[in-house]
């Protein structure tokens, strides 16, 4: 398992439970908003390899935490792209903590895997955009197929979950929330998050708009409610 950073004591991360964080390099998208380069662009990447924690030296962390911490948040870059993850989520299960996991959904195969051998205890997916607008957003190529199919699994399990979608203004409006809203339709939790646009924004060439108004949020929170898609909407 490649492990870029350790974040050692959360209380938001993990919904409930106290938890560490365990950071991954590498991303199959390139979305426009993004300031973790250094987590997703291979030359960067490249830079802070010699800083990349070995795998002995988390569990040796982890196993003096215990009855201190409940959990793990997997995140990344994209957890689903290291060929280790099974196997490094069942040494943690092992030694009797919780596991949440991020991911983006582009390996559904994968994460029906976890969710039937009970190897999470929470998922949360991101929903970058309405199926026909990811590559507005993710600025690759990708078979949106599989964000379907992650939705469809996820949302059909009995694990605890939530779909998140970052909301920039000149990228996503709210017919298009709505249209996030129908896909995710009956899902246990949506968060809204207003973007950051932070220097350090990975499409630097981007004239980004910014965060839309808190009384937006809470009308476009009003709308998902109303027309009976989600019950729990959340505005981060």
């Amino acid at each position: 398992m490649i492990i870029s950073g350790i974040q050692k004591f959360s209380t938001l991360d993990f919904p409930s439970y106290v938890s560490c964080i365990v950071f991954t390099p590498y991303c199959n998208f390139r979305c426009k908003y993004c300031h973790n380069s250094e987590l997703v662009i291979p030359s960067e990447i490249e830079k802070i390899k010699n800083t990349f924690i070995p795998e002995e030296v988390f569990f040796n962390f982890l196993k003096k935490r215990k009855n201190k911490l409940d959990g793990v948040v997997i995140t990344g870059g994209e957890p689903t792209m290291q060929s280790d993850l099974k196997n490094f989520i069942l040494k943690i299960k092992k030694e009797g903590f919780l596991v949440k996991l991020d991911t983006n959904g582009t390996d559904p195969n994968l994460i029906a895997d976890l969710l039937e051998n009970d190897l999470i205890d929470y998922i949360a997916m991101d929903v970058k955009a309405p199926l026909d607008k990811y590559k507005k957003i993710i600025d690759v190529d990708i078979d949106t197929n599989l964000i379907k199919r992650s939705i469809d699994i996820i949302k059909s399990s009995s694990i605890n979950h939530e779909f998140r979608t970052t909301i920039e203004k000149s990228l996503l409006d709210i017919d298009d929330i709505m249209e996030i809203g129908k896909l995710i339709s009956g899902c246990m939790k949506y968060a809204m998050q207003k973007v950051n646009i932070h220097e350090n924004v990975l499409d630097k060439n981007y004239h980004f708009l910014g965060a839309y108004t808190d009384e937006w949020f809470e009308q476009a929170r009003k709308m998902l409610v109303d027309e009976h898609y989600i019950d729990n909407c959340e505005i981060r």
